[in-house]
């Protein structure tokens, strides 16, 4: 799996090395396809609005975006992760923005595994699996 990190923003630094081991760590062991190519972006809370607004009719900015595009058994997918919001987010659940990072990689991983958050069941499965791949 080529995993690709993306840095369209300048406020954080971002540790794609940290980045890339997250996301394999989920995709290893849930199974995933091992081969394709995964880019992940980090933008900010203006460019993931507007990607939420114009694939998923949400005007407003979100933690991360994920945009599967599976062909002939192999995995391609785009990963777009706030570095915004991680700040935000950091500073209100007293956590480090780059373990905030971290969890929208591994969030947007899951999704990838087939792991959804639509339901409040769902979200529970999710956060749990969260817990075991953060690694802060």
């Amino acid at each position: 799996m080529n995993i690709a990190v993306r840095n369209f923003q300048s406020k954080i630094p971002v540790d794609p090395k940290r980045i890339k081991r997250a996301i394999l760590e989920v995709l290893s062991k849930k199974g995933a396809k091992k081969s394709g190519e995964i880019t992940v972006c980090f933008v900010s809370d203006r460019k993931i609005r507007e990607l939420n607004k114009k694939f998923l009719h949400k005007d407003s900015p979100t933690d991360v975006l994920v945009f599967p595009m599976p062909r002939e058994g192999r995995l391609f997918a785009d990963i777009v992760i706030s570095v915004d919001t991680a700040v935000r987010n950091a500073r209100i659940f007293k956590t480090r923005v780059s373990g905030e990072l971290s969890l929208y990689a591994v969030h947007g991983a899951l999704h990838l595994a087939g792991y959804d958050d639509k339901t409040t069941k769902q979200r529970q499965i999710m956060r749990k699996k969260e817990r075991q791949y953060v690694h802060t």
